[in-house]
């Protein structure tokens, strides 16, 4: 049973930024998710092993970006950006053995513990 870890979250103000890290198997794709009180788990972003291509949620885009350090190879990251109140949630990074980049929560087979994020004023 391969273990994910995450780590990073937090409270922060509106505008602020978080960075959210994980450690993950080797697998094909990596993908984070998130899930608000009452609402179900949302596609947040993915990226293939090789890091050469990464996908988002419409609500994501152009704030949030995926990626994973190239030296450990064991460390997925999601940086946040430009956080809303919206994105208030507990967020799970996530692996999949896919052969194709899956965006729903079915398609992954190891989930991390999950770390919240609060955007308030």
């Amino acid at each position: 049973q391969a273990e994910m870890e995450e780590s990073g979250g937090g409270s922060v103000q509106p505008g602020d930024s978080l960075r959210l890290a994980c450690t993950y198997p080797m697998v094909n794709y990596l993908g984070w998710f998130r899930q608000a009180p009452g609402m179900e788990r949302e596609f947040v972003a993915a990226m293939n092993w090789r890091g050469d291509r990464k996908y988002y949620g419409d609500s994501v885009k152009g704030r949030f970006t995926i990626s994973r350090d190239s030296a450990n190879k064991n460390t997925l990251y999601l940086r946040m950006n430009s956080l809303k109140p919206e994105d208030t949630a507990v967020y799970y990074c996530a692996a999949s053995e896919s052969p194709t980049v899956p965006f729903s929560v079915s398609g992954y087979r190891y989930w991390g513990q999950g770390t919240q994020v609060t955007v308030s004023s």
